[in-house]
C-alpha cells in the first residue's frame, strides 16, 4: 500500500526569493544530475560575528561534566536539572549571556545504563516557557517532550498577538490550536526508560516555533547510554573517550550572542529576518562550547563521540597532520548506536542532529604533531574546528577495535513493509509569508498528519529540495536507498534516527513503529525549518 504526501509545486520567483542557496533549483522541487553536481555546502544565511575573534587552537577543549543523581531508589535514578540564565567567557576577555540547563554550555551529561530507567525533574527558571526533548530516546509520549507541552515560568503572562504561552488555547504556525496540551508550572518530571542500544543521544528545548533561537542560547546537553556488553569490547574509554558536540555561534561586539530573531524576547512573534528563512549558519565553530579548541591526545586510539549541534550547518570532517598526512576516521557507530562492522572513512559528513562514533589512532603520529580536525564545507574560519596536540608517548593501550561490533541491529526487509510513504520536504508560503512543509502542509498541533499500528514494518520515501536533516521521534531507522533505487552511501551504515537529504535527493528509509503508542513527531532538524512549520505529527496506535 502507498500513501503520498506531496507538496505542491513553487514558482521560481518565490523558490528563488528563499535565499542563496535556492539559487542552483529548478521550479518544481527536483533538480537535474547536471545540477546536482554543483550542489551547494549549505543552506541558510551566515552571521558575521563583530567580536575580536581569538586565533584557532589555543582554547582547551572543556568536556561536560557528568550529572550525579540526586536519588537512586526503586531501580530509577533520579536527577535534577534546573533551566537558568548565566554568564560565561567564550570568547576570551568577553562575557557571553547565556541560556542553559544546570548553568554551563553544554549543559551536564546524564550517563545512564541500558534498561535502567532515570527521571530527570527539570526546573524552568528562564523567562519563556521550555520543552525538553531526549533526542533519539525511546521515550513514551508524555515524556517525549511535544512542542507543546510545556513548562511554564510562575510569572508567565503570554500577553496579545501570537499568543505562544503554553495554554491549551496556544497557537503556533500552523495556526490552530492543540486540545491535546499538557503544561505544567515551574517543573516537570520527564522519565526515560533507556530501554534501547547504548548510544550517545542528546537533550535540548523543543518549544514550538522557538526552538533555533533556544538551541542556539546554549539549551543542549547529552545524555549516555551504556551497558555491559559494549564495555567488553575493549573500545577506547576514560580520558581516551571524548563526547563533542560541534555548533556554530557568532557574537556582538560586546560578547553576547548574535540571531536575527523576530522578537529577540522568543514570547510571542517566532520566525527570523528575511536573510536567514533558509537556516541561520554563523562564522564561530563551537566545539563543547569552546572556540576552535586544542586538545591534548598520547600515540593511542581514541574514541570520538560527534554530534553536530548547529542549528543549520552541515560539515564534513577529516583529520589532517602537520605534514599533510590524513588519518581514517574508523566509524563505530550511529545515531541509535553500534554498527556490525567497522566503516572507514577519510572524511565523514555530518549534518544537523546526527551523531557518529568515531575511533581515531595516534599510534605513529609523532609526538608534538598538531592534527587538525577540518570542515571541508567551510571557508575561511569556519573550515577549522579543533585540533589534538600529540603531547606524549602511550604507556599503554589495550584498546581495539572488534571485527564484530554488535549482533543486534535489526533485520527488516522491504517486503516486510505494511506500507510505502512518499513525503515532500519543500519550501512553500505559509500564513502569507515564507515556510517550510511537509507535504504541502505546515505543521498544526492539531491535525494528524500520520497514523501507524504499534509494531507495523514501514518504508518511507523522502524527497528535499534544498538540504533537510529528517528526523524521527521514538524509533530508529536504516536507510535502504538514496537517489534512484541507488545504495546507501558508507556513512549510512547502522541503527539512525536522523538522516541528511541533500538538494534534490531522495531517500528511502525502513523501520519498525514500536516501543510506545502516542503522539510523536518527524520533522526537519534545520531548526529554522523546525520553527517554520517543517514537522508533522506521527501517531502510533
Amino acid at each position: 500500500m502507498s500513501e503520498r504526501l506531496q507538496g505542491p509545486r513553487m514558482d521560481r520567483r518565490r523558490l528563488l526569493a528563499l535565499g542563496g542557496a535556492f539559487g542552483a533549483l529548478a521550479a518544481g522541487g527536483l533538480i537535474t544530475s547536471t545540477v546536482l553536481g554543483r550542489r551547494p555546502a549549505a543552506t541558510g544565511g551566515e552571521l558575521r560575528s563583530t567580536a575580536p575573534l581569538p586565533p584557532a587552537y589555543q582554547v582547551p577543549l572543556p568536556l561536560p561534566r557528568v550529572l550525579a543523581p540526586v536519588a537512586v531508589s526503586g531501580g530509577v535514578d533520579r536527577y535534577e536539572i534546573t533551566q537558568r540564565e548565566t554568564v560565561a567567557e567564550i570568547l576570551p576577555g568577553l562575557r557571553t549571556p547565556l541560556w542553559t540547563y544546570g548553568g554551563t554550555f553544554p549543559g551536564p551529561t546524564i550517563e545512564a545504563r541500558r534498561g535502567r530507567p532515570v527521571t530527570v525533574t527539570h526546573r524552568n527558571e528562564l523567562p519563556v516557557p521550555t520543552v525538553v526533548h531526549l533526542h533519539g530516546g525511546r521515550t513514551p509520549a508524555e515524556s517525549d517532550g511535544y512542542p507543546t507541552d510545556l513548562v511554564l515560568p510562575t510569572d508567565w503572562s503570554p500577553g496579545a498577538g501570537h499568543g505562544s504561552g503554553g495554554t491549551e488555547s496556544m497557537e503556533g504556525m500552523g495556526g490552530m490550536a492543540d486540545p491535546r496540551a499538557v503544561t505544567t508550572t515551574l517543573t516537570r518530571d520527564y522519565t526515560f526508560p533507556n530501554d534501547q542500544r547504548p548510544t550517545m543521544l542528546w537533550y535540548h528545548d523543543h518549544r514550538m516555533d522557538f526552538t533555533a533561537p533556544a538551541i542556539w542560547r546554549g539549551l543542549a546537553g547529552l545524555h549516555i547510554v551504556r551497558d555491559d556488553a559494549e564495555e567488553a569490547l575493549g573500545l577506547p574509554s576514560g580520558p581516551r573517550e571524548l563526547p563533542l558536540m560541534i555548533a556554530d555561534r557568532a557574537f556582538a561586539a560586546d560578547g553576547s550572542l548574535l540571531y536575527p530573531s523576530l522578537d529577540p524576547t522568543l514570547r510571542e512573534r517566532p520566525g527570523v529576518t528575511e536573510p536567514y528563512t533558509a537556516g541561520v549558519l554563523a562564522d564561530v565553530i563551537l566545539v563543547n562550547g569552546a572556540p576552535w579548541p586544542v586538545h591534548e591526545v598520547d600515540t593511542a586510539r581514541h574514541r570520538l563521540r560527534l554530534l553536530n549541534g548547529s542549528n543549520a550547518r552541515h560539515y564534513e570532517l577529516e583529520l589532517v597532520c602537520d605534514d599533510g598526512r590524513r588519518l581514517d576516521l574508523i566509524q563505530i557507530g550511529a545515531d541509535q548506536g553500534l554498527l556490525t562492522t567497522a566503516v572507514t572513512h577519510r572524511a565523514l559528513p555530518i549534518a544537523p542532529a546526527e551523531r557518529y562514533d568515531v575511533v581515531v589512532d595516534f599510534t605513529d603520529v609523532p609526538v608534538g604533531t598538531l592534527v587538525r580536525v577540518r570542515n571541508r564545507l567551510g571557508s575561511g574560519r569556519t573550515r577549522d574546528v579543533l585540533a589534538f596536540r600529540v603531547a606524549r608517548r602511550a604507556t599503554s593501550d589495550d584498546s581495539r577495535v572488534p571485527a564484530i561490533l554488535s549482533t543486534d541491529l535489526p533485520g527488516w526487509n522491504r517486503e516486510d513493509a505494511v506500507r510505502v510513504r512518499d513525503l515532500a520536504f519543500r519550501a512553500g508560503q505559509m500564513n502569507g509569508g515564507h515556510g517550510w512543509l511537509i507535504g504541502g502542509r505546515a505543521f498544526s498541533p492539531s491535525r494528524t498528519d500520520v497514523t501507524v499500528n504499534l509494531d507495523d514494518v514501514e518504508v518511507w520515501r523522502f524527497v528535499a529540495d534544498v538540504h533537510h536533516p529528517v528526523h524521527l521521534h521514538l524509533v530508529g531507522f536504516r536507510v535502504l536507498s538514496r537517489g534512484s533505487g541507488k545504495p546507501p552511501l558508507p556513512h549510512d551504515a547502522g541503527l539512525k534516527d536522523t538522516v541528511s537529504l541533500r538538494p534534490g535527493e531522495s531517500v528511502e528509509i525502513i523501520t519498525r513503529f514500536d516501543g510506545y503508542r502516542g503522539r510523536y513527531l518527524f520533522h526537519c532538524h534545520n531548526a529554522e525549518h523546525e520553527d517554520m512549520g517543517m514537522m508533522a505529527n506521527l501517531e502510533v496506535v
